[in-house]
This record gives structure tokens, sequence and C-alpha cells, in this order.
């Protein structure tokens, strides 16, 4: 069963190029994401996709749908992005997930030249989640530095938290730490 799920995402990675404007890989000390979005950011709508392995057998599987454009934060130029983030979640005993709404907002700085700063944040409310899922948060930061045109890397922190359904109480952080990868632009 592991050698099929390895073998399907390897051959989903590698065909991503062919439909792909970026590609970004990033770890954090207990988990992996690879992230497929399918348009550029000049495009006015934003559609992508990934997976999350984090250790201990739970995976994470998401899919973003966001309306896009360029704006200004005082004098900088800053693409901002509205929209949803699907987001579904297996472990071992427990599943669910939920639709989450939130956006996003990549902000450039002109005085350093490929330095950028993104920040995103989507919420799903009991009304818009499913299975072992009550609600969930999803929040992501992340400095990134474009070391050639079509490659950046970057450093951040990831937070994934949901609140558990009856007959469970609490809530299970689903993937949360520092991270750091690679953007690859094509």
């Amino acid at each position: 069963m592991k050698v099929s799920r390895i073998s399907v995402l390897a051959l989903s990675l590698a065909a991503a190029p062919v439909f792909a404007s970026d590609l970004d890989l990033s770890l954090t000390n207990d988990s992996v994401k690879g992230q497929v979005n399918f348009f550029g950011n000049n495009n006015d709508l934003q559609l992508g996709a990934g997976y999350t392995y984090h250790e201990g057998s739970r995976h994470i599987g998401n899919v973003d749908f966001h309306a896009q454009g360029r704006t200004a934060l005082g004098n900088l130029p800053t693409t901002a992005g509205i929209g949803m983030r699907a987001i579904g979640w297996d472990d071992d005993r427990l599943d669910g997930g939920a639709v989450g709404l939130g956006g996003f907002a990549t902000v450039n700085i002109p005085n350093v030249p490929g330095l950028s700063f993104t920040g995103g944040l989507h919420y799903a409310p009991r009304i818009l989640s499913f299975g072992d899922s009550e609600e969930m948060t999803s929040v992501e930061l992340r400095g990134s530095y474009r070391v050639i045109r079509n490659a950046e890397l970057f450093a951040g922190y990831r937070y994934l938290n949901t609140e558990l359904d009856s007959p469970y109480s609490g809530d299970i952080n689903l993937d949360e730490g520092v991270m750091a990868g690679m953007k690859i632009f094509f």
C-alpha cells in the first residue's frame, strides 16, 4: 500500500510541470508538503492542489481556488487573493475535512529585489466541516527570496488545526511548525 501511494505521488509531481505555473516543496520537522499552482500571478484566478504527509501516517490533501489580483499596501506591490481552500485529512482512526474561506497576500519589497513576504489565512466554521472535524483553521506565513528568475527559497511557519466533532473532544494540530522550502516557476 505504501509503495502505491509513493508511486502515485511521484507520478503526480513528475507530470505537474506540464500543466503547472509553479511547484512548491516544503519541509517541517514532522512533515513534507508538495503544492502545485496552475496559474501565474498575472491571472485573475488561481487554482492549486497540494498533498502533505505528516509523520505517523497522517495524510492531508488540499485544493485551493482564489480570485487574485495586483494591488498595493502603501507603496509596496502586492498580489492578493480571496477564495477557499478545501482540506481533507486521514489519520489512523480519525478523518475529516473542511472548506475554509479566506485568502492570501504576497508583498514584494522593491528596495530588495527578489524579497517578498506572504501570509495566508483560511477558516472553516462548523457548517463547512465534515467527518471528525468540527471547525478548521489554516495559517501560513513565509519570507521568500528569488534566487534566480524561475526559483525561490523560503522559510516560514505553517499551522493547520481542527476541532474534533463528538464523540471526541479537544483539537488536533494536523500540521504545525517552522518550515523551509523552494518554489520553482514554469
